[in-house]
């Protein structure tokens, strides 16, 4: 701040075709640029010239504090990613604050070494709060630097060329006649265990002998440093805090149960027509787009069309009213290490196969490097889950709420099915509809579901209107 200080200030003076000097010890002067042959120079006095005065700028600290959260989050939990000492560079990510909805990362704001964290692992955190002080430096921390020097020493053990020695020992097998005399005396000593057999005294114990032989065999387990991750057999436990996000998702599923009158009816879709209109454009579509054509925006784009059908599935209830929205925004259901989070794709009925498929890439791409905001979560008149990715063959999803219903998307499977009265071989998807039926009848969720097929299996309904 203090370089962009004086560089603003000589910018100043250049604009009045004036050159500026400062030195640490006397008073600023100025010379004239433009007349410098017939000028003398002045002496300016401190009124005419703003001069900043500092003692050592790379020893300066700042506090970072706790950002600014949206008005549906008031607080969050801390999860550091740095301990005190630890050198970092500009925008890297201290610790995070994982809230309701998401994770809001906290950056460095400048180059520096963390002196100081004033909160603690798990802790809960709100809006102004302190959260670390930075010792600003002059540069970034060199990090490729430690590795290159661990891989340099590495070489040395690698002059292993002396154990490669050990082959000319290998040389020790010609004089195989050698051998050969050794076994006569390896007979020898089964002879003398031969007395003791005969003999009806055992000096060990059977029962000794097998424990022995079970504690050589026996090998320790130690427990998983992750117990998400693996499970080796050592029977202990641990008892792991449940992140804010995974405690949100299991408040909102239980309330969508305990509120909601939840029914789910399912229909089927032949994939064959979509699936060989994907195939004959794929290159095309990749090719002028920038992004493969899925399966996904078709059924984006079918959904939109049957929430304009059938406008009361778009729809919810708040309180004693039911509110009916005039525009489609749809949120898609997506799997990251942290729990399932929601992304909104916004008036998708205007939207084409190309902008839905930018959409979701972009979304997908934002919520598995937990970058997602939380405005770009919030909303959502219905919700798309495809639990066909993981090869789900059916299921009945949740209402997200304050939504109204949700769109199951299950695994592509070839079955056989009568088709103008023959039995055919066709790629089949179950499809599900959950909804809430104290506001949507079975004809609506019916022809709903119905519309979506037909949206599906033949996209040219779509383009038509029917």
């Amino acid at each position: 701040m203090l370089r962009r200080c004086s560089k603003n200030l000589q910018a100043i003076y250049r604009r009045q075709s004036q050159v500026i000097r400062f030195r640490s010890t006397e008073i600023p002067k100025i010379y004239g640029a433009a007349h410098h042959a017939t000028l003398k120079p002045r002496v300016l006095t401190h009124s005419q010239v703003a001069s900043i005065h500092f003692t050592n700028p790379l020893m300066a600290e700042q506090d970072v504090m706790t950002p600014s959260f949206p008005d549906s989050v008031s607080e969050g939990d801390v999860k550091l990613d740095k301990k005190v000492g630890d050198a970092v560079a500009a925008d890297d990510v201290v610790l995070e604050i994982e809230t309701d909805k998401t994770a809001i990362p906290v950056m460095a704001p400048d180059n520096g070494i963390i002196k100081e964290l004033y909160v603690k692992d798990g802790e809960t955190v709100k809006a102004g709060q302190k959260l670390f002080r930075l010792e600003i430096t002059s540069g970034a921390p060199k990090k490729e630097a430690p590795a290159e020097a661990k891989s340099e020493p590495t070489p040395p053990p690698a002059a292993a060329p002396p154990p490669a020695a050990a082959p000319p020992p290998a040389a020790v097998p010609p004089p195989s006649a050698a051998p050969p005399t050794p076994p006569p005396p390896k007979p020898q000593m089964p002879p003398s265990q031969a007395p003791k057999a005969g003999a009806p005294i055992s000096s060990i114990p059977v029962a000794a002998i097998r424990h022995a032989q079970a504690i050589e065999t026996a090998s320790v387990r130690v427990p998983p440093s992750d117990y998400s991750k693996e499970i080796v057999g050592t029977r202990s436990e641990q008892r792991v805090k449940m992140n804010r996000m995974r405690q949100r998702i299991a408040e909102r599923l239980k309330q969508a149960q305990d509120t909601n009158a939840l029914l789910t009816t399912f229909n089927e879709v032949d994939m064959s027509h979509i699936m060989a209109f994907r195939k004959k454009n794929l290159e095309a579509f990749t090719k002028k787009f920038g992004v493969k054509l899925g399966l996904m925006s078709p059924f984006v784009k079918a959904a939109a069309s049957a929430l304009q059908d059938q406008p009361v599935v778009n729809a919810v209830i708040d309180g004693n009213e039911i509110v009916y929205r005039d525009y489609v925004d749809i949120s898609v259901a997506v799997a990251t290490p942290k729990g399932l989070v929601v992304p909104v794709i916004r008036n998708v009925q205007t939207m084409t196969y190309a902008d839905i498929e930018l959409t979701v890439a972009a979304l997908a791409e934002k919520a598995r490097n937990g970058k997602l905001t939380i405005e770009e979560m919030d909303g959502g008149t219905f919700t798309i889950s495809n639990g066909g990715v993981f090869g789900s063959l059916m299921g009945t999803p949740i209402v997200n709420p304050p939504q109204s219903g949700i769109l199951g998307m299950h695994g592509i499977f070839e079955r056989p099915i009568a088709l103008n009265g023959q039995v055919v071989i066709r790629p089949m998807m179950y499809i599900a509809l959950t909804y809430d039926h104290r506001l949507i009848d079975g004809r609506e969720a019916v022809l709903f579901l119905r519309k979506i097929k037909q949206g599906v299996e033949d996209p040219a309904s779509i383009v038509a209107g029917l």
